[in-house]
């Protein structure tokens, strides 16, 4: 496995932490849960400091080097301040309730405007970006 880590400064651009929810909500999310190769992306923010970014877990360091299209860099208006490539060493899951469920349709971005399909599994509308 590998992990990839991506930060944006968005100090200089016309986007926010706030600003850019919509954008997850409406597009990113759907065009990610289609990436052949990747595991899991977490989203991450910091409101105070106005960074922006996200951890990729990879099937293999050959997928995490497939090139993706850059939309967020073009959403942001440039290209991430950092992007620094991991190989994983161990993963686990811990316990959790099952009332939470799985990771997908969780967070900050999609608590406002998901909408809420079969089985509370969420069903955002967007297309690819």
């Amino acid at each position: 496995m590998h992990a990839v880590i991506v930060w944006w400064d968005l100090q200089g651009s016309a986007q926010t932490v706030e600003s850019l929810r919509p954008f997850l909500r409406d597009e990113a999310v759907d065009r990610f849960a289609r990436v052949p190769g990747l595991r899991l992306k977490l989203w991450l923010s910091d409101s105070e400091r106005q960074r922006w970014g996200a951890l990729l877990l990879w099937e293999s360091a050959e997928a995490a080097a497939v090139e993706l299209a850059p939309r967020a860099a073009e959403v942001i208006g440039h290209p991430p301040a950092e992007v620094t490539a991991f190989d994983v060493e161990a993963t686990v899951e811990g316990m959790f309730s099952a009332a939470t469920g799985l990771l997908a349709g969780h967070g900050l971005a999609l608590e406002d405007g998901a909408v809420t399909g079969p089985a509370n599994a969420p069903v955002r509308p967007g297309r690819d970006g």
